[in-house]
């Protein structure tokens, strides 16, 4: 079976769960994208980027919405949603060396240890979005 072929099993419950609590984290975060963490979002976003940064962030929210919301309703389609969601967390990546690197206050990470820490857990959110949309039921 294709990686873009609907799945026609049902998920193991503790896979469903991860499914469906990543898809509520970004549409949360998107959410946030679009309103009130708007400057911090926009302290990320390295100045090579060839967009501005409002813009930047307004783009990116409105895809973790749209993958948040894949995630949740769109269960037969998981296996390609969630490795479209661990590829955005992998394109996302350099504003999070850049807010380490340029020292920047945003989202309660005030240190640079705090800001190298938050670094290894972007690893962690590409393997959740990989393992949410894993997993076949054997009934």
């Amino acid at each position: 079976m294709s990686i873009l072929s609907p799945t026609t099993t049902r998920q193991p419950l503790g896979r469903a769960i991860a499914r469906i609590a990543l898809g509520a984290v970004l549409a949360t975060a998107g959410v946030g994208h679009l309103t009130a963490q708007r400057d911090e979002f926009q302290a990320q976003v390295p100045d090579w980027v060839p967009f501005g940064k409002d813009f930047v962030v307004l783009a990116s929210g409105g895809v973790e919405i749209a993958l948040g919301a894949a995630l949740i309703a769109l269960p037969r389609y998981r296996k390609v949603v969630s490795w479209i969601v661990a590829a955005f967390f992998v394109a996302v990546f350099p504003g999070n060396i850049h807010q380490y690197v340029e020292h920047i206050d945003a989202f309660g990470l005030d240190t640079d240890q705090k800001r190298l820490t938050r670094l290894f857990f972007q690893p962690v959110l590409v393997l959740w979005a990989i393992a949410a949309g894993t997993g076949e039921r054997r009934d």
